[in-house]
């Protein structure tokens, strides 16, 4: 593996759709005037959220993986715990940054602070721990909750419904992925990269529904193959 391609995969950058989908999902269900340039900033700032606390999860489990998983970037020499520590601290503080520069930047920091302590707690406690699947699920309704407070400056009911379908639905992902090796023996296929990439796919079924147009679950279907289609070139779990 390159060390360009194991930064990818340290950043898990297959499963960024995933993150852009849930973007745009709060961004187009706020009630605000759609804008490509503040949509794009929240876009680079939460996928820097995702990827830094997709490196520190790794950080906090190398020793783990140095057993179980041997071929991830940390656990097999290819990216220095050093290394991976100050790519994590400039992606947080170039995520801060970006939040900024947007319509209601005290509120974006404020929810960017509480995403980042739910992403921080759960990577350092997830291990072993039962509660871990409302912590992950927590995180992605984080997402919208920031969103929706740096372009609207509230949450309203539309975004807080939206939010909880994709919160049940990671929950459900989850509880899948902690069974996923039960199942190798009955299971033919990679289910969960599978049920990644669907992450979009409930995100434009939940904005369809919200805004009565079918149109925008054909925006989460090309969220679903682009997922997939990255999956082939990086790893996303």
């Amino acid at each position: 593996m390159s060390l360009f391609k194991a930064y990818l995969a340290l950043f898990r950058v297959s499963n960024l759709p995933t993150v852009w989908s849930n973007v745009l999902a709060a961004f187009l269900v706020s009630g605000e005037t759609f804008s490509w340039i503040v949509a794009a900033l929240l876009i680079m700032a939460m996928s820097l959220f995702y990827s830094a606390g997709m490196v520190l999860n790794d950080i906090c489990d190398v020793e783990f993986d140095a057993v179980q998983k041997k071929s991830r970037p940390l656990s097999s020499g290819i990216i220095t715990l050093l290394g991976a520590k100050m790519v994590l601290t400039l992606l947080f503080i170039l995520g801060f940054a970006i939040l900024l520069f947007l319509p209601n930047p005290l509120l974006a920091v404020v929810a960017g602070i509480v995403l980042f302590g739910l992403i921080v707690f759960y990577d350092k406690y997830h291990k072993g721990n039962p509660t871990s699947v409302f912590l992950m699920a927590g995180c992605r309704l984080m997402v919208y909750m920031v969103v929706a407070t740096a372009v609207s400056g509230t949450v309203n009911k539309v975004v807080l419904t939206v939010a909880l379908c994709q919160f049940a639905y990671i929950i459900f992902l989850s509880c899948v992925a902690r069974y996923e090796n039960a199942w190798q023996h009955t299971i033919s296929f990679p289910l969960i990269p599978l049920l990644l990439a669907a992450i979009c796919l409930v995100d434009g079924l939940s904005v369809s529904l919200a805004l009565k147009s079918p149109i925008w679950f054909v925006g989460g279907f090309a969220g679903f193959t682009m997922t997939l289609a990255a999956q082939k070139y990086v790893r996303g779990d």
